[in-house]
């Protein structure tokens, strides 16, 4: 009988806990919540009001990395869209799209007919969201190849999508970037041809005095800033050094050894009052880093993209976990062939890496404890290698071996073959929309009379990062549905509308089913008379 519809077109929520005015939408919602303790169990609701800011300033993007596999193909992908280009395959014409982005070509369920239909909705119609179409991009880069050149070198777009692009591209030069040897791989040297000299001190304050050029030139409302260049190696963190606010501005005044280009970046942009993203698995937001984001209110999110099999193990290992069944090995295999893949060939950036990619099942190992005993975790190995072939076009093996009944095992075998910075690259433009959004939500608890904004570290944006960065005493989350139900359900609050459950006790009873069996009837009886 119930079917999808789809509403493609702006809505208004019609509602007394929903009140749109000139400037913002304000919702009132009810925070419902489980509290346990011991044996007892009970059930805890928080009154609260969101305030959403309509108005999506012009913003600016400025990617470390810009002339990058990533970065070029960001900007790329961004102009080819506002462009509406298209192009010849040899599968036939494609047109620009931004397919792999969670906010721009997924759907949220918003409710149902009184037919009882679905009604999805595309998720940017949700709230008002920027558009990647109208972004300024900018950055730096080790690597002075303007963004043209840069686009054909790493091979990632069709030629003719290329060509298309080259005279919009041609013309986009990286800024000169701050380049520390001892942090990237070695192999890394024969690109750094645009890089900053001077003390550690006197390239932060130029990356400072570049963000701010950048929003000028432009008259840009805000400026966001991304990491998206090499994978560094660990920085040691050292008291005294890195692990207060006061320490690590110091330490870059003093040209600490154990302060990387990525920290100098983060602190440049916390002091410009911009969000900072880390798309790399380095460890960036050491403490003092962290602690200067509370203290100046800035925004920094991380660590790493989270795009190919990072992404499909933490959506296996939910459904085996939850299944009950118990993963005993999981191994994993990558070889790829960019530059990314060439960095992380060295010992200590590869660790980086490694790091990230093996803590993604933590939490959902940690939730059993039918299946798991304390501190007892699968097996788990990643491997990278560094296979210049095949360029962009990364390879990922899997081996999920898992125990089931009564003593049996089970073995799930995947191959993934992902174009690296395709996968990539809508992330980007998903971490600076949602990014730019928690900006302009504030929420007010019941009593209060100041409103709050998110905490400075922005936990909301894990969806699109596989190792989450968390505010202190927080639960790290991997689970991918889990990531994604707290956006959809946040953006749902900011409009005064319950989660959605997935209950849908409308169609489990008799009496619920006859009604709506009398609607559609009757809708159908209308249709026909008119």
């Amino acid at each position: 009988m119930s079917s999808y519809k789809n509403l493609d077109g702006t809505f208004k929520v019609e509602s007394a806990t929903c009140k749109y005015t000139k400037d913002s939408i304000i919702s009132d919602f009810s925070y419902d919540t489980t509290v346990v303790e011991g044996n007892t169990v009970k059930p805890q609701t928080t009154k609260m009001q969101f305030k959403t800011e309509r108005k999506v300033g012009k913003t600016g993007v400025m990617l470390v990395g810009l002339g990058g596999n990533n970065g070029c193909t960001c900007v790329a992908g961004a102009i080819a869209n506002k462009l509406g280009l298209t192009w010849e395959t040899k599968e036939g014409t494609k047109k620009a799209n931004y397919w792999g982005s969670l906010l721009m070509a997924s759907t949220v369920k918003l409710g149902h007919d009184k037919q009882g239909n679905s009604v999805y909705t595309p998720m940017s119609n949700m709230l008002p969201l920027l558009n990647p179409n109208d972004i300024v991009w900018g950055g730096w880069d080790i690597n002075g190849t303007n963004l043209g050149d840069a686009m054909k070198r790493s091979k990632v777009l069709d030629y003719e999508l290329q060509t298309k692009l080259y005279p919009y591209m041609k013309d986009i030069k990286p800024l000169p970037s701050i380049y520390f040897p001892d942090f990237i791989a070695a192999n890394q040297g024969e690109r750094a041809d645009n890089v900053l000299t001077g003390t550690k001190q006197e390239q932060m304050e130029q990356i400072r005095k570049d963000i701010r050029d950048f929003k000028v030139k432009n008259g840009l409302d805000q400026v966001i800033l991304l990491w998206t260049a090499n994978t560094e190696r660990f920085s040691a963190v050292e008291e005294g050094v890195n692990d207060t606010a006061e320490n690590i501005l110091n330490s870059i005044e003093m040209g600490e050894a154990e302060v990387s280009a990525s920290t100098v970046f983060a602190v440049a942009s916390i002091l410009e009052g911009c969000t900072f993203i880390n798309g790399s698995p380095q460890n960036t937001f050491v403490p003092g880093v962290i602690e200067l984001a509370r203290q100046k209110k800035v925004f920094i999110a991380g660590d790493d993209f989270k795009s190919g099999q990072t992404k499909m193990k933490s959506v296996m290992v939910d459904f085996l976990v939850s299944a009950g069944i118990k993963p005993v090995s999981i191994v994993s295999y990558n070889h790829l062939g960019n530059n990314d893949g060439k960095n992380l060939s060295a010992p200590s950036q590869f660790r980086s890496k490694e790091i990230s990619k093996s803590n993604v099942v933590d939490d959902m190992v940690a939730s059993n404890r039918i299946l798991f005993e304390e501190d007892e975790h699968p097996d788990h190995v990643v491997v990278i290698k560094y296979v210049p072939y095949v360029g962009d076009s990364k390879r990922a093996m899997d081996e999920y071996t898992s125990e089931i009944f009564m003593g049996g095992k089970n073995t799930i075998v995947m191959h993934n073959t992902c174009e690296d910075s395709l996968l990539a690259t809508p992330l980007i433009y998903d971490l600076v929309i949602l990014g730019e959004l928690c900006a302009r939500v504030q929420v007010k608890r019941e009593g209060e009379t100041e409103w709050e904004s998110f905490h400075p570290v922005l936990s909301l944006l894990s969806y699109m990062l596989k190792a989450p960065l968390v505010p202190n005493g927080a639960p790290v989350v991997n689970a991918l549905f889990t990531q994604r139900c707290a956006v959809v359900n946040l953006m749902r609050a900011c409009l005064g509308l319950a989660p959605d459950n997935h209950m849908t006790l409308e169609h489990r009873f008799e009496s619920t089913l006859a009604e709506l069996s009398a609607e559609s009837e009757h809708a159908n009886k209308k249709m026909r008379l008119s």
